[in-house]
């Protein structure tokens, strides 16, 4: 018997959709919900996918979030922007202010747009691939919503994953998309692998001697590992002051656990810069180069033993293409919970393909 069922991305996002009008979100705001949350899993990021549901919706009863914010501009220059989240959530926070950069980019050359009082906003590539139809490049930065990573040689949890994700648009080659935790991997990977019933590889986390933690089951008693050793820590840290302290928002401390804690107003910070490429050159020129480079990494030599070259993004370009036609993998044990979910909502259960 398998272990995953396949849906159909408009049958996700209706899922989605209903389940959060049933809970309280507004109509707009919950296909926009929907939209995005299905979108992340037709990429692969199914850490930051329909997995969330529960968690939120959880939240959502637990009142840490204000299921009809008033999102709004704070503070704004010709290039820049403060969007106030009032503890919405974050997609739809960061779609507000994404969206703002890329107009304001359009006329300054480069925007960026900061977030205070947001929530969890799902995959970071989500954001940043949004100005690439504009002919723009995107870099996110966002604190995590948990602290799951000490400073270097430390072992108090002060930092979280830490995202950064950067999109490069393309002419005919997939654009370069970079989606990456500061730490050797994102927490909703360890949830997923929790979920799954799978163990977690080697160098994910250590418990707090020090030895190599490998049940996901345990992931609440151990550390995770920064990437790059110390230069990944520096590197949490700079996130973190970039998405949270510049805006106002929590950090260190100050970050609450909402995979623990469904009332406290987390107080997420994220941010966004979008640099239009017209303000440097032709857009075309540019993206051609893009190609170009593209094709000559992917045919450079290579070790022994390795099949292919891979640029960022490009493993999930695949997935796109092939969840589109074949269906997005959802596992046996995240149906279940989704089943359990609509019986309590009095909606129709999640089909299958």
């Amino acid at each position: 018997m398998t272990n995953t069922l396949r849906v159909s991305q408009n049958r996700l996002e209706r899922f989605i959709y209903e389940a959060f009008l049933k809970t309280g979100l507004p109509e707009a705001d919950a296909r926009t919900m929907g939209a995005l949350m299905a979108e992340a899993d037709l990429q692969g990021s199914d850490g930051h996918g329909v997995i969330r549901m529960v968690p939120y919706i959880t939240r959502f009863k637990g009142g840490g979030v204000n299921l009809t914010p008033n999102i709004r501009v704070v503070k704004e220059k010709a290039a820049m922007a403060l969007i106030d989240g009032d503890n919405g959530m974050g997609h739809l926070v960061m779609k507000q202010a994404t969206e703002l950069a890329i107009q304001k980019a359009k006329t300054a050359g480069v925007a960026w747009v900061g977030s205070v009082h947001s929530n969890h906003a799902g995959p970071a590539s989500l954001y940043a691939r949004m100005p690439l139809a504009h002919n723009m490049i995107g870099m996110y930065f966002a604190v995590g919503n948990a602290n799951h990573l000490p400073p270097w040689g430390g072992l108090s949890m002060l930092l979280s994953t830490n995202p950064i994700a950067c999109a490069i648009p393309a002419m005919h080659e997939p654009p370069v998309i970079l989606d990456m935790a500061t730490t050797v991997t994102s927490y909703g990977k360890v949830k997923a692998k929790r979920q799954r019933g799978e163990m977690m590889p080697e160098g994910w986390m250590i418990n707090r001697d020090g030895t190599p933690l490998l049940d996901p089951q345990r992931a609440d008693d151990g550390l995770l590992l920064p990437i790059g050793g110390y230069k990944g820590y520096g590197l949490a840290l700079m996130v973190g002051l970039l998405a949270g302290t510049l805006n106002g928002a929590a950090m260190g401390k100050d970050v609450i656990d909402f995979n623990a804690d469904f009332k406290t107003i987390t107080n997420t910070g994220q941010s966004i810069l979008v640099i239009d490429l017209s303000a440097f050159g032709d857009p075309e020129d540019f993206k051609s180069r893009v190609d170009t480079l593209s094709r000559d990494i992917r045919a450079s030599a290579k070790l022994p033993g390795v099949e292919r070259i891979w640029l960022p993004g490009e493993q999930s370009h695949g997935k796109r293409q092939r969840y589109a036609e074949q269906g997005i993998p959802v596992p046996v044990a995240v149906k279940k919970d989704l089943d359990a979910l609509s019986a309590q909502l009095h909606i129709a259960p999640l089909g299958v393909l």
